[in-house]
Parts: structure tokens; C-alpha cells; sequence
């Protein structure tokens, strides 16, 4: 249970939240016709005699996207309905050629499901279970462009007809950080099932976020909807502002209105854009030129099998391996991640210590340097040599961090940089004596305060052996003969 509240004057508020995920389905092909989908293209350049809504053009289900959807609605354990139907929602809009959009009211593809969240970053083994209603599929409409021109608005069509997953949550979410969870959890799952790119910044999954407010335990109040918000960030950010100025309005003696509006970036505030219409606003009714859908067992066995692994199984399979909780909610967060880091296991790297090196010098590096998994110069390959120098103690950690700064630069071979540039850690015991009696020499003053008790001074002959020696020396080593020799 959230513990988050609004302060209001009359006391505290409790925020009830629900979202409408809008996912681009991941084909080549759009829901009804086999115009292309590619993002970035030229106004109006992929746009079929279907999409346009020409006369006599009869939409066909691209079963492609259908299988994308089952898929999705199987890795959130949804039912999945073999008989479902398309409707038309008629409404009148310069984007909309049709007069209408071809979606799922009544009878959806995929039913009920849930989705696991772990609110709290820092505690992934604390979690909620978030309600999904429905997920149906449906046709983008297009885009009008308003800068073009001074005083006219252009109409693009590329994304008439684009093939979207609508995941609709149930009101289960009691604060902005349930929300952003559900949207990153519910974003990794479709990237892992491949059913959509969740790119939100394309607009490939946007969000409308229904929020109301109510006094701890009372019935729910009057929702709003925040409409196509394209961020986690701006999600959270939306349900924040909205909250406190339904909260303001109602200890005012006001009332909320049941409506649609839209959340402005730069200024942190939702506005009205138009009062909420109901089912019965759109006239819904069967889409007479198609057929229900029905699905053969074949086809859902088909579905299931080629589900991957997907990330609560993962981060258990790991947590299993013996890595922490919070990093292996960290590999498993983007799909990219966990796959690079499943090579890595698979490689040969031990568990934990690929875990420690992955999630701190890895991703540390690609964090300062600008890249992300899929550009960085290292491989799963490579880095497990690296890890594997590590581990028969050809390299110490101080060479290894070395090492990796070099295979960032020029994506040379570990192997290859250590015989290039001798950096190979020494276990020569006469070599590290001779360096540990000239350490002693050098510094009689601590060698005496060692001596007379004072025994934290031990790190100081390590360091100044190990820097003595281009940190080459191996540290076990190091440390057995600096004993030895400090007790003679």
C-alpha cells in the first residue's frame, strides 16, 4: 500500500491512478494494409489506398500484428480470448479520413492480466501487483501539422492505419513512482517480447493518464485524462500537477470535471482540451467489413513457444546465480542489458563477479562516455577474458581497471593489450621482497610506529609496495610478505 499522500487543507488526499498504454505494434506493415511504417519518412509516403479511405478499399488484418498482440497479452499471464471483433468508433477529425477508427470495444483480443511493479528502486523485493483490463488492438490516425504554414494546417497520413496495443490498467496505482514502475515494467516486457520498440520519444508508446482524488478509503472521485504523454518522467510529472489541482479545486468548494487534457513540458501543468466523451458519444458498433477473429490452438501453441525468457523470470534466474536483488534488477531492466550479460555468462564469466564488474565498470564507463549497450566497444566476449585474467590472477583489479580504459579506446583484445603493453601482474616473491626491504628502508618513522602497536599503518606499506611496483605486484602476495617481514 502507497504510503503517498497530498497534504490538502482539509487534510490528506489519496491519489487514484489508471493508464491507457498506446503501443506500436512491430511489423513491416500497418493493421489493414500493407503500407510501411518506418518512422522519420516524408509526409504522406506511406499511405495506401486503405489508410487514405478511398472508395471501394476493404481493410484485411495483418495477422502479424494480431500474433504481436497474443504474445503481449500471454507474458503478462492474460486471458486470451479466441473469439474477439472489431468496431467502429465514429467520430470526425481532419487526421481521420475514415470518419471513424477501426478498434475493440466490446470484445477485445486479450482480456485480464496483471503486471507485477517494484515501486522502490533500492528495495526490488518490494512489489505490487498492478491489474491490466484489457489490451485490444486498433488503427493510429494521422497527424496534423500546425507550423507549415501561416495559416494552414497540413494533414500527414503515415501513421493513418499504424497497428497500436491499447493496455489499459486498471485504477490500481497510488502514486507517481507506482506509475512509472508500471510504465518501465510494462515498457521492458514488450521490448523483450518484441511486440513493440518502446521508443517513447517517437511516439511508438505514449500514455493517457487517468488520475482522481479522494479522501483515504471514500468511493472514487471524478477522473481526468491526461492525453499521449511520452515519458516516464512527464507521466509522473502529469499525475503530480493533476493531483494537487484536483485537490485545490474540491477544498475550494469546486467541483472536477469529467474531461480530456493535455500536459505541457515546459511548464510542468496540464490545461483543458475538451470535455471527456462516453462509449455511447463514439456510436460504437460491429465493423461490417470484417470478420470476428477466431483463434486456432495451432496458432496460440505457435505464440506461446516463442515467448523469450522475460524479465521477473530472468532476475530470478539470476538472483538464483547468487547476484544481489538490486543488480539483478538492474541487468534485467533493458532487454539489451540482459542479453549482453547472458553472453557474458555463457562465455565463461563467473556470476557474481561478472555481475560486480557489468553493473559498476561497464556501465559506469558507457554512462560517462556517452554510449549505451548496444554501441559499446566492449563485448560479452572480451570482457569475460578480461574477468578471466582477473581470476587467474594475471591481472590485479588495479591492472584490470587499466586494461578496460584501454579495450574503451581502441577495442583491442585484453590478452593482446597486457602482452603490448607488459602489464601482467608479477607473483615473483624476490622481486616483491627486494621491494618491500627498500619500502621499510624508506620509511624507518612508520616501520617503528608499526612496530610499537599502531597497526593501521599496514595499508601504508601495502600502497607504497604496490605503487613501487606500477600496481603489477599481486596484492595476496603483497600482503603474505609485507607480514612476514613487518614481524621479523
Amino acid at each position: 500500500m502507497s504510503d503517498y499522500r497530498i497534504q490538502g487543507a482539509t487534510g490528506e488526499w489519496e491519489v487514484v491512478i489508471g493508464l491507457e498504454v498506446h503501443a506500436q505494434v512491430t511489423s513491416n506493415a500497418k493493421l489493414f494494409s500493407g503500407a510501411a511504417t518506418a518512422f522519420g519518412a516524408e509526409p504522406n509516403t506511406q499511405v495506401s489506398l486503405v489508410d487514405a479511405a478511398m472508395p471501394g478499399m476493404l481493410p484485411v488484418p495483418n495477422m502479424e500484428c494480431i500474433r504481436q498482440a497474443v504474445r503481449t497479452g500471454m507474458a503478462i499471464d492474460a486471458q486470451i480470448n479466441r473469439w474477439s471483433r472489431f468496431d467502429r468508433k465514429n467520430y470526425f477529425y481532419a487526421d481521420l479520413p475514415q470518419g471513424y477508427q477501426i478498434s475493440q470495444l466490446y470484445h477485445p483480443l486479450v482480456g485480464e492480466g496483471a503486471i507485477e511493479i517494484s515501486p522502490d528502486d533500492k528495495n526490488p523485493d518490494a512489489t505490487k501487483t498492478i491489474g491490466v483490463e484489457r489490451i485490444h488492438v486498433e488503427q493510429d490516425a494521422g497527424k496534423l501539422m500546425h507550423d507549415q504554414h501561416p495559416t494552414r494546417s497540413y494533414v500527414d497520413l503515415n501513421r493513418s492505419g499504424v497497428a497500436l496495443m491499447e493496455i489499459v490498467s486498471r485504477p490500481d496505482m497510488r502514486s507517481p513512482a507506482e506509475a512509472g514502475a508500471y510504465l518501465r515494467k510494462l515498457r521492458a516486457i514488450l521490448r523483450y517480447v518484441g511486440s513493440c520498440d518502446g521508443n517513447m520519444e517517437e511516439g511508438s508508446m505514449r500514455a493517457d493518464v487517468n488520475v482522481s482524488v479522494r479522501k483515504p478509503g471514500d468511493e472514487l472521485g471524478t477522473r481526468t485524462e491526461t492525453k499521449n504523454v511520452n515519458s516516464v518522467r512527464f507521466v509522473m510529472a502529469a499525475i503530480e500537477y493533476e493531483a494537487k489541482r484536483q485537490v485545490e479545486v474540491l477544498e475550494d468548494g469546486g467541483r472536477i470535471v469529467q474531461e480530456t487534457r493535455l500536459f505541457n513540458v515546459e511548464s510542468g501543468t496540464t490545461r483543458s482540451m475538451r470535455s471527456k466523451e462516453d462509449a455511447h458519444d463514439y456510436r460504437y458498433f460491429p465493423d461490417p467489413d470484417l470478420l470476428p477473429l477466431e483463434l486456432e490452438d495451432a496458432f496460440l501453441e505457435d505464440c506461446r513457444a516463442s515467448l523469450p525468457e522475460l524479465p521477473d523470470a530472468k532476475r530470478k534466474r539470476y538472483e538464483s546465480l547468487g547476484i544481489s536483488a538490486y543488480q539483478a534488477d538492474v541487468l534485467t531492466a533493458e532487454v539489451e542489458a540482459a542479453r549482453w550479460f547472458d553472453t557474458l555468462l555463457e562465455a565463461g564469466a563467473k556470476p557474481v563477479a561478472a555481475a560486480n564488474w557489468t553493473t559498476s565498470e561497464l556501465f559506469g564507463a558507457l554512462n560517462r562516455t556517452g554510449r549505451d549497450i548496444a554501441t559499446s566497444p566492449v563485448s560479452p566476449t572480451q570482457a569475460a577474458e578480461l574477468l578471466a585474467l582477473v581470476a587467474d590472477g594475471t591481472l590485479s583489479g588495479s591492472l584490470a581497471k587499466q586494461v578496460f580504459e584501454v579495450m574503451l579506446e581502441t577495442g583491442d583484445a585484453p590478452a593482446k593489450i597486457v602482452e603490448d603493453r607488459g602489464l601482467k601482474q608479477t607473483s615473483d616473491t624476490g622481486a616483491i621482497e627486494a621491494v618491500i626491504a627498500e619500502v621499510l628502508d624508506k620509511n624507518p618513522n612508520q616501520l617503528a610506529q608499526y612496530r610499537g602497536g599502531k597497526e593501521t599503518l599496514f595499508g601504508f606499506f601495502v600502497g607504497q609496495t604496490m605503487k613501487a611496483m606500477g600496481g603489477k605486484a599481486n596484492p595476496a602476495v603483497v600482503n603474505e610478505l609485507l607480514k612476514k617481514a613487518l614481524a621479523d
